[in-house]
């Protein structure tokens, strides 16, 4: 029986050394959901069934609908599945989290011109909530956020 596990593969094929090489724009969602993994399922004993990081996160990206439906799930809905421990949960959760932080802080404008404008800036901070959030915006007269807006999700 040959091993699947990823150090096995080519260089150039592995997410995390493909992620070095040619940017973190270069990867699939799977491959990118393997490296925040990091190890697979299971394991690769002799006689004993595993699964590699790369077909762990396919099977997760499956289950939940992709990422959008991973970052829905509540941590006790991961935690369920084989493989996910409080760790791995955490890091899934931290590094969507963080990416919809560093999403949100590109498109702060200076004015909102239109409720498109609104609906941009806030749209990565609301993405993937379970329960309907309310955002008030106080603008002036010339449409400029009066305090932080982001800050104000209720």
């Amino acid at each position: 029986m040959q091993s699947d596990r990823i150090k096995s593969w080519p260089a150039e094929e592995r997410p995390r050394e493909k992620l070095l090489a040619n940017g973190a724009e270069s990867l699939s969602p799977t491959e990118l959901l393997a490296v925040v993994l990091r190890v697979g399922q299971g394991t690769f004993q002799k006689g004993v069934a595993g699964q590699n990081a790369t077909t762990f996160a396919r099977q997760l990206l499956n289950q939940f609908g992709g990422i959008e439906g991973i970052d829905r799930a509540h941590v006790e809905e991961l935690s369920a599945v084989h493989g996910l421990g409080p760790a791995k949960v955490a890091q899934i959760k931290a590094a969507i989290e963080l990416g919809k932080r560093v999403s949100a802080g590109r498109l702060t404008p200076e004015a909102f011109l239109s409720s498109a404008d609104v609906a941009t800036h806030f749209r990565p901070l609301l993405t993937g909530k379970r329960q309907e959030k309310v955002v008030a915006v106080l603008l002036n007269g010339q449409n400029v956020p009066l305090t932080n807006a982001s800050s104000r999700l209720i």
